[in-house]
């Protein structure tokens, strides 16, 4: 619990000022603030085997400490013998201190157990939100590599209360996002 304390008063006494000086702002309520992380697991693969999807619940569960629930499809599509709400997906939405905690895990630790990594790309969606894909669950030490039967991706959503991509790039910055070629000041 004692961690989580630590991103959020960073964000408080450290973040907050940097932002403030750094786009003119006139009142603390318009620093960008982190809403909501939403991890997600798109499984096609589910389609053929039910198991993938209970597997990557535990996993996804294990990983944010929340527990995951399965997306459903929305229609028929035939040629991927897909039917109207069949699982096909994992997704976790955390917030509030959840969602501190597992951003810590996820630049301290996960992050850097990427083989070859040389930080994550800076691109954000036009609206301040930023979307990490991630290859492979394996990089969280909550995920138990013997017991692991596939390799799954995710991506996971930094959702912020940012009005312009370049608020919210400074504000993912600031919380420790290993951002490829980002500024030093």
């Amino acid at each position: 619990m004692s961690n989580t304390a630590n991103l959020k008063n960073d964000y408080k006494e450290r973040i907050v000022p940097i932002l403030m000086k750094d786009f003119n702002y006139s009142s603390v309520m318009q620093v960008p603030v982190l809403k909501k992380i939403v991890i997600n697991q798109g499984l096609g693969q589910a389609v053929a085997d039910k198991k993938i999807i209970e597997t990557a619940i535990a996993e996804l569960t294990a990983i944010t400490g929340q527990k995951a629930i399965a997306t459903l499809s929305r229609k028929d599509i035939s040629n991927f013998k897909l039917r109207k709400k069949m699982p096909i997906g994992v997704m976790v939405t955390l917030r509030r201190e959840k969602m501190y905690e597992f951003l810590e895990r996820l630049v301290r630790v996960a992050l850097p157990r990427i083989r070859d990594f040389k930080g994550i790309e800076g691109k954000l969606d036009g609206r301040g939100n930023y979307t990490l894909g991630i290859q492979e669950q394996i990089i969280f030490p909550e995920i138990n590599i013997d017991s692991i039967s596939k390799i799954l991706g995710m991506n996971i959503t930094f959702v912020t209360s940012a009005q312009t991509d370049e608020e919210g790039y400074a504000l993912l910055k600031e919380f420790g996002l290993p951002f490829k070629n980002a500024k030093k000041n």
